[in-house]
């Protein structure tokens, strides 16, 4: 997977904004894919990968650096509604997945 670093005053219109933006989502639609072996491999590894790999390496550095507005947004929303509920139902309030600590701070912010 290459997803490129591109600074956040860049113009979108640009070419390599418009590749970094393709590569982005398409880093998405491979997380979403991950995730649908919840349940059929083992989570740890479902998790190892989809999250401490992908999202921690690759989309949470493009969503940081990504300016703050709809953008933003729409990219958080998306990562989100990639992963899957039963992840959460034993967590406490508040609390959240070990490996998403860094995505949860974003999203506090």
């Amino acid at each position: 997977l290459f997803l490129p670093i591109t600074s956040t005053v860049e113009d979108k219109s640009s070419l390599r904004s418009k590749f970094q933006e393709r590569r982005f989502w398409s880093a998405v639609k491979l997380l979403s894919n991950v995730v649908l072996w919840d349940g059929i491999v083992q989570e740890d590894k479902v998790r190892d990968l989809g999250l401490s790999k992908l999202l921690n390496r690759y989309l949470l550095l493009n969503i940081l650096n990504t300016s703050l507005g709809l953008d933003n947004i729409e990219k958080c929303s998306k990562v989100v509604a990639c992963l899957p509920e039963r992840w959460f139902q034993d967590l406490k309030g508040g609390s959240t997945l070990p490996e998403l600590q860094n995505f949860s701070q974003h999203l506090l912010q």
